[in-house]
């Protein structure tokens, strides 16, 4: 393997972190991690260290914690300026309680619409405004069809978002279905930004998952390569397949051979949006 990839100045905007063994899961969750699915904060640095990532996004994950963010919060505090935190939230949230979180490094809230379904966030439009008022984030997860529902409530918001992996489209529907259709519009808009990632969620191919190319290269085009993010979704819970850090890298160096593409998409773009030093 090309190790010089390693060296490139990286961050990584969807990880997540949990340690039952300090931060016990709810005693119902719906999913509870285990195993190679633990992702510890000590665990998660010697990750960043051996790949050459100098920061990382901390999202709330459903599974285990859900409105629980103790461990994400704790790992920012610990870890110097190395973590940002997309935290998972009440939808009638106060503003306050917002701003307490901002105060503590969380940059945005989670909207998982994958798990709660699109109902879920029907009623959430003051939170959005809420958001729009503290320059704060929506971080929204999506597949098949579900952005048409929420194109218009995002843009007509004014709310700053980031889309995760890729909008999870539909690879058998090509690029022209409505869902991943909506995404491309919303990328028009120069407050949406997309997490190139979590191939593994969508395609029905192996690394390098070439089925994924074309909503690649229309997201590019769409949101251009400034809005456009990397990510690896570490420690990759309930991946169908095996998934390693540094092919997601290799396959990031195919997609992006220059390596001034590159920084803006490994670094430059995240380090701006987030403020990383």
């Amino acid at each position: 393997m090309d190790t010089s990839v390693f060296a490139e100045r990286k961050i990584d905007t969807h990880v997540h972190v949990l340690d039952p063994a300090r931060f016990p899961y709810a005693a119902d969750t719906h999913y509870a991690p285990a195993g190679q699915e633990l992702g510890t904060p000590a665990q998660l640095t010697a990750v960043m260290d051996a790949h050459g990532t100098r920061h990382a996004l901390l999202v709330g994950p459903n599974s285990g914690y859900g409105l629980d963010n103790r461990c994400l919060l704790d790992t920012i505090a610990h870890g110097g300026d190395r973590f940002k935190g997309i935290a998972v939230v009440r939808n009638d949230i106060s503003r306050d309680e917002l701003l307490a979180l901002k105060a503590k490094g969380v940059v945005g809230v989670a909207w998982n619409v994958t798990f709660y379904g699109v109902e879920h966030y029907a009623n959430a439009r003051p939170l959005l405004d809420s958001l729009v008022a503290l320059d704060m984030f929506v971080d929204i997860q999506v597949e098949h069809e579900q952005m048409c529902v929420f194109m218009p409530r995002l843009t007509d918001s004014g709310v700053r978002v980031l889309v995760d992996h890729c909008g999870r489209p539909t690879v058998t529907e090509r690029v022209q279905q409505k869902g991943f259709r909506a995404l491309l519009d919303l990328g028009r808009s120069p407050n949406a930004y997309v997490k190139l990632s979590g191939f593994v969620k969508f395609s029905n191919e192996p690394s390098p998952h070439a089925d994924v190319r074309p909503f690649i290269d229309a997201l590019v085009d769409s949101f251009t390569l400034d809005r456009c993010l990397w990510a690896s979704d570490w420690p990759y819970l309930r991946a169908p397949s095996r998934v390693d850090y540094g092919v997601q890298l290799q396959v990031a160096k195919s997609l992006f051979p220059d390596a001034a593409d590159r920084d803006r998409f490994w670094f430059g773009n995240a380090s701006r949006l987030f403020g990383f030093a």
